[in-house]
C-alpha cells in the first residue's frame, strides 16, 4: 500500500474493522468527526474527536492513522450516504420528484461539504484525484440512474453540473431550493438533446 493509502484503497468507504468493539470504535469516531467538523471545520484536533467519542487517542489513531485519513473517511461516508439515498429513491413512484429530492441532497451536500474536500491534502501518489474520480462517479451514476427513470434524454453531467453551480452561487439553502426549482421547470420543459 503507497504512503498514506489509506485501508479503503480501491472502494468507496473503509472496511469496517472485524471485532465488533473495534467496529463500534470506528463507527463512532466517525460520528464524532462528522459533528465537529460540521460545528468547527476539519481543524478541529483529533485529540478532541477521540476524547468526545470515548475514545483513547491509541485507538483513534489506529483506526485513522492522520487527520487527512479522518477527513477522507468522513468525507467517503458522506458520499456513501448520498448514493444511497439514490438508491432508496429508485423505487419512488414519481420520478421526477425522486430525482430532484436526491438533487437537493447533493446542492446540500455541496454546499455543507465543500471546506471538508478542500481539505484533503494533495498527494505524490495520486490517490486524492483517485478518490475525487470514484466519488464523482459515484456521484454521477445515482444521479444517472434516477434521471433515466425520468426517461429524459438529458444529458448527467450537464444535469450534476448545474446543480453544483447552484450549490456554489446560493446564498443560502432557500435561494439554492429556488434555483433548484427553476432549473426543474427548465429541464422538464426542454426536449434535451
Amino acid at each position: 500500500m503507497p504512503s498514506g493509502a489509506g485501508p479503503w484503497q480501491g472502494t468507496m468507504r473503509p472496511a469496517p474493522p472485524r471485532r465488533a468493539d473495534a467496529r463500534r470504535n470506528h463507527e463512532r469516531l466517525l460520528e464524532v468527526a462528522r459533528e465537529l467538523f460540521e460545528e468547527r471545520g476539519a481543524g478541529v484536533p483529533l485529540d478532541e474527536i477521540a476524547r468526545r467519542a470515548g475514545a483513547g487517542n491509541a485507538s483513534m489513531y489506529r483506526h485513522f492513522p492522520t487527520r487527512r485519513d479522518m477527513i477522507v473517511a468522513v468525507y467517503a461516508d458522506e458520499v456513501e450516504r448520498l448514493c444511497a439515498k439514490g438508491r432508496d429513491l429508485l423505487d419512488a413512484e414519481a420520478p421526477w420528484d425522486a430525482l430532484f429530492t436526491w438533487l437537493r441532497g447533493f446542492v446540500e451536500h455541496v454546499a455543507g461539504k465543500r471546506e471538508l474536500i478542500l481539505a484533503i491534502p494533495e498527494d505524490r501518489d495520486g490517490e486524492r484525484s483517485q478518490l475525487f474520480e470514484r466519488w464523482h462517479d459515484a456521484m454521477h451514476a445515482t444521479a444517472g440512474a434516477l434521471l433515466a427513470r425520468t426517461g429524459a434524454r438529458h444529458d448527467v453531467a450537464d444535469l450534476v453540473a448545474a446543480a453544483h453551480g447552484i450549490a456554489l452561487a446560493a446564498s443560502g439553502p432557500d435561494q439554492a431550493h429556488r434555483l433548484l426549482e427553476y432549473f426543474r421547470r427548465g429541464i422538464r420543459a426542454a426536449p434535451g438533446p
